[in-house]
């Protein structure tokens, strides 16, 4: 595996894709905590069962690099097959985390976690968007009626749910019922939103 010596400068959030995505949980955690369970993406399918593989290619100094990533979208007992390369970068100072997929069929997507400590712990935020495909016609339409609602929403929400799961469970300690499950019943508030910033 490289190394790279730089961390990727994905920069803010682009605005004005035609897909926007967000995926919203409170976090019973501090930020600290639930931000570094999540920026630790390797170890995310010892966590998520709906996550198939997570490895790096490259490595940065700030914890990212470039990123390939495997999981299944559930459909009652089915789930189907996702795959995507990402370059990611971690900023522990905000903190948030960024990702661009530069392959797979999400290509020139872009992704930021945020972490706002509150009263109660910490909302994390999942924010997905893209102009879909490329694709004459029906490119948006298929990002913003099918994959952004369905399969992004629908892994992503996961996802948080069950790294959320994991920090509430550390925060209890020895206290900890055994043989909870990541995720286990709780689910991220839903709000998918397909349309222009």
């Amino acid at each position: 595996m490289k190394r790279s010596k730089e961390p990727f400068a994905l920069g803010p959030m682009p605005s004005g894709r035609a897909m926007k995505i967000v995926d919203e949980l409170l976090v019973r955690a501090p930020a600290k905590r639930i931000f570094d369970i999540a920026k630790r993406v390797e170890e995310w399918p010892d966590h998520l069962p709906h996550y198939r593989f997570v490895r790096f290619r490259a490595r940065a100094r700030d914890g990212g690099g470039i990123v390939e990533m495997a999981a299944s979208r559930p459909f009652g007992p089915v789930g189907w097959p996702t795959w995507w390369l990402s370059e990611m970068s971690v900023d522990a100072i905000t903190p948030a985390i960024r990702f661009r997929h530069i392959g797979g069929i999400t290509r020139g997507m872009d992704v930021e976690w945020t972490f706002q400590p509150v009263a109660e712990g910490t909302l994390v935020s999942i924010l997905h968007v893209w102009d879909g495909p490329r694709l004459p016609f029906i490119g948006i339409p298929a990002a913003t009626l099918l994959i952004g609602p369905v399969f992004i929403h629908g892994i992503a929400s996961r996802t948080l749910a069950g790294l959320a799961a994991v920090a509430e469970r550390e925060m209890q300690g020895p206290a900890a019922q055994p043989g909870a499950q990541s995720g286990g019943g709780r689910k991220a508030a839903r709000i998918p939103h397909s349309r222009k910033q």
